[in-house]
Parts: C-alpha cells; sequence; structure tokens
C-alpha cells in the first residue's frame, strides 16, 4: 500500500476549512453551528429528551440548554411536554426552523458542490459514499474499544 498521510491528518484541515467556510452563511441565517446542529440533528421526527439530542450532536446536555433557549425564542424549535413522561420535553422543528435551516443547508451545498466538482464525478460518487459509511460507524468502533 502506497505511503499516506492518517486520515485525521487528512480530515481536520479540510474539516476546519469546511467550518470555516459554513460560519458566514450560517450567520446570515441567524444560527451559530451548534444552533444548526441541532435543526439538523431534529430532522423531521421529534426528538423525546434533550440528553438525547447533546449525545446525538456530541455536546454536553447541560450547555445544549442555551442553544434551545435560544432556538425557542426565535421560534425555530418548540420543546413541548411528552404526554407520556410529564418530566421530558418533546423537541421538534418548527415551519420556521425548517425554513432557516434548509436555506442554510442549501447555501452550504452549493460551496460544497463547488468543492466536490474537483473530483472526477466517479471519483466524487465513490467518496461520499465512503464518507457516509465511516461516518455512519458507532464511535466505539471507531476508536477500536
Amino acid at each position: 500500500m502506497p505511503d499516506r498521510p492518517d486520515l485525521a491528518a487528512m480530515m481536520s484541515p479540510l474539516t476546519r476549512a469546511l467550518i470555516d467556510a459554513e460560519l458566514p452563511v450560517l450567520r446570515e441565517h441567524g444560527l451559530s453551528m451548534w444552533e444548526y446542529s441541532v435543526l439538523l440533528a431534529l430532522g423531521e421526527r421529534p426528538l423525546r429528551t434533550q440528553a438525547a439530542l447533546a449525545e446525538s450532536i456530541g455536546a454536553d446536555k447541560t450547555r445544549i440548554i442555551g442553544v434551545l433557549d435560544r432556538l425557542q425564542r426565535a421560534g425555530l424549535i418548540e420543546r413541548t411536554p411528552d404526554p407520556g413522561d410529564r418530566r421530558a420535553r418533546l423537541l421538534s422543528v418548527t415551519a420556521e426552523g425548517r425554513r432557516v435551516r434548509d436555506a442554510a443547508q442549501a447555501a452550504i451545498r452549493r460551496n460544497e458542490e463547488r468543492l466536490l466538482a474537483r473530483l472526477p464525478e466517479q471519483d466524487r460518487d465513490a467518496f461520499l459514499r465512503g464518507l457516509r459509511t465511516l461516518a455512519a460507524l458507532p464511535r466505539d468502533e471507531i476508536i477500536g474499544t
């Protein structure tokens, strides 16, 4: 096998640059990176607990409360009592939250398409397939524990 840099050595600068490219887009849409992450994680189905949401996006559950408060004040999410457990809140994206999330994501995707266009189409498809496969692995499997 030809010598190559470690995956993290290749991906870390790319990830930082992609985040740097996303930040101005998110600012234009009135979102922080954490707020955008929450809107993406909520998708179209309510999540049962704030702890489950925090875990799904890799955030500390105490830190996520302020993010949720800001999103709720902006009318982008709703927190409603769970009929099955009065202590829990169901988290869901509002219509306005979907609109803002989708507009931000479309702008981000345009920039990503510009970047992906540097790869031949066959390589682009293989890259995205491979990235999806690796990103879907459980954290424990990536770490090797």
